[in-house]
């Protein structure tokens, strides 16, 4: 009976194609940070922008290759908790020492 369950808990995972499919989106992630960071338009939002890039490749590498998606929901909010706290603390420090003026 446990290993009915265990069984049942563990389906819907990833197949290859989907992890094939992931890495091209996180390489080309990649490639548009890459590009970002040789564009002078941007100025300032520059940091901003790679910010939200880096942080969605992060979610994407703990959702699938950490198999955060189809554990408990308890999980991911504990991680994606962390994050957040991280990104406010490193945020409230660079306001703090006055990199934002």
């Amino acid at each position: 009976m446990s290993q009915e369950l265990s069984a049942e808990e563990h389906t819907g995972h990833p197949t290859a194609g989907q992890y094939f499919r992931i890495a091209v989106i996180l390489c080309a992630i990649t490639a548009v940070e890459i590009g970002i960071f040789y564009l002078e338009v941007i100025g300032h939002w520059m940091i901003p922008i790679l910010f939200i890039l880096s942080a969605s490749k992060f979610a994407l590498v703990a959702m699938y290759y950490m198999h955060l998606k189809f554990d408990h929901n308890l999980f991911s909010y504990m991680f994606v908790g962390g994050f957040i706290l991280a990104a406010c603390v490193i945020s409230f420090l660079l306001l703090l020492f006055g990199v934002y003026s």
